[in-house]
C-alpha cells in the first residue's frame, strides 16, 4: 500500500499508471465498496495499479469553515478497510481554500493530470470543481481517461448513503447501520485509566479514549463487541454520562469484555456496536445499577448469540 499526498503545487509524484475511484468516502459503505470494486476490476482490465482518491479536511471544514464535522470513520479507517478490499494506491489531496476555487477543468488540468489516470470510477452523483459545477457527465469528457459512472446502491428504504447511516447511528439504530454499512460500526481507540467504579462493583471496564471526530451513537448500553489482536470479544458496551457515580459532561465509552481478566491499558482496541439495549439512566442505589448490570450482560449474551 503506497499513500501519496498531493496539493496544487505539487508536481508528479508517481507515474506508474492508476486506475481510480473518487469521493470522500466517509464509512466505507455498500455503495463505496462497489466503487472500489468497479476500479479494481478496470485496473485489471487496463493493467494498471488501483488507487483511492479521497480529501483531507472534509471539504465542508473548508467551503462552510465548520470545524467540528463528526464522521462515521476517520481517515485512518477509511484507508484501513480501502486496503482491506484492495486498493494499492491512496492519494489524499489537501483541500485547502484555494483548491476549493478550482474551476472543474483546472481540478482535471491542474489535479488529476498529475496522476498517470487510464481509469476513473465516480457515483453517478460525483462533483467536482468550484461551486461543485463539475459532474459525472462533465468527467466522460476528459480526454485519455476511461470514466466509468456507478449508480446508487439500494436497499428496501432507498439509496444507501453516509446520511442515512449517519441518522440511524445517532438514534441508536446500530443494526440497520450496519446493514447498509457491509460491516459493524466501529469507535477505535486507546485503552486508558478511568476512576475503576466498574471494578469496584464487579463489573470492570475498558475505558476507550476516542477520537473527537466520530459520529457518536445514542447514549446508552448495547450490546457488542471489543477487538484487538485480531480477536473479537463479547462485550456489554456503555456510551454516556455516567450519571449514577461518576457523572461526566462529555461522553465515556466504556466496555465490559464477557469472561475476560487480561490487561487492555495502551492498547488499541475497536468497539463494535451490534444492537442497542437500553437508555442510559440514573440508579438510586449501586444495588439497583448491579442487577440492571446483570440483566444488561445477560440480554447481551441472548443478542449476540444470534451472531455465532
Amino acid at each position: 500500500m503506497r499513500i501519496i499526498k498531493m496539493g496544487i503545487d505539487t508536481k508528479r509524484v508517481y507515474t506508474n499508471p492508476m486506475c481510480a475511484c473518487i469521493g470522500y468516502f466517509d464509512g466505507m459503505h455498500k455503495g463505496h465498496q462497489q466503487l472500489i470494486r468497479h476500479t479494481i476490476e478496470m485496473s485489471k482490465r487496463l493493467h494498471c495499479e488501483s488507487a483511492l482518491i479521497t480529501f483531507d479536511p472534509d471539504p465542508w471544514v473548508t467551503i462552510k469553515h465548520i470545524k467540528d464535522v463528526k464522521h462515521i470513520t476517520t481517515m485512518r479507517e477509511r484507508i484501513n478497510r480501502a486496503v482491506e478490499y484492495g486498493i494499492q494506491n491512496i492519494i489524499i489531496l489537501q483541500f485547502t481554500s484555494e483548491f476549493s476555487q478550482l474551476s472543474p477543468e483546472d481540478f482535471v488540468n491542474e489535479i488529476l493530470s498529475k496522476i498517470s489516470l487510464k481509469g476513473i470510477v465516480c457515483g453517478f452523483d460525483f462533483h467536482y470543481g468550484a461551486m461543485g459545477k463539475g459532474s459525472a457527465d462533465t468527467l466522460k469528457q476528459t480526454e485519455g481517461i476511461e470514466v466509468d459512472v456507478v449508480e446508487a446502491i439500494e436497499d428496501e428504504m432507498g439509496k444507501i448513503s453516509s446520511t442515512r447511516i449517519s441518522q440511524c447511528i445517532e438514534s441508536g439504530n446500530v443494526e440497520e447501520a450496519n446493514a447498509m454499512l457491509g460491516y459493524r460500526f466501529r469507535i477505535s481507540g486507546i485503552v486508558v485509566h478511568g476512576r475503576h467504579q466498574g471494578h469496584a462493583i464487579g463489573f470492570p471496564t475498558a475505558n476507550v479514549q476516542y477520537d473527537s471526530e466520530y459520529l457518536l451513537p445514542k447514549s446508552g448500553v448495547y450490546a457488542g463487541y471489543v477487538v484487538f489482536d485480531n480477536k473479537r470479544y463479547e462485550a456489554m458496551i456503555n456510551l454516556g454520562h455516567n450519571p449514577t457515580f461518576n457523572y461526566r459532561n462529555d461522553m465515556s465509552l466504556e466496555a465490559h469484555i464477557l469472561d475476560f481478566n487480561q490487561e487492555l491499558y495502551g492498547r488499541y482496541v475497536g468497539v463494535e456496536f451490534i444492537r442497542f439495549i437500553r437508555d442510559e439512566k440514573r440508579f438510586n442505589s449501586k444495588g439497583n445499577l448491579i442487577m440492571q448490570l446483570e440483566q444488561d450482560i445477560l440480554n447481551t449474551k441472548k443478542i449476540l448469540k444470534e451472531y455465532e
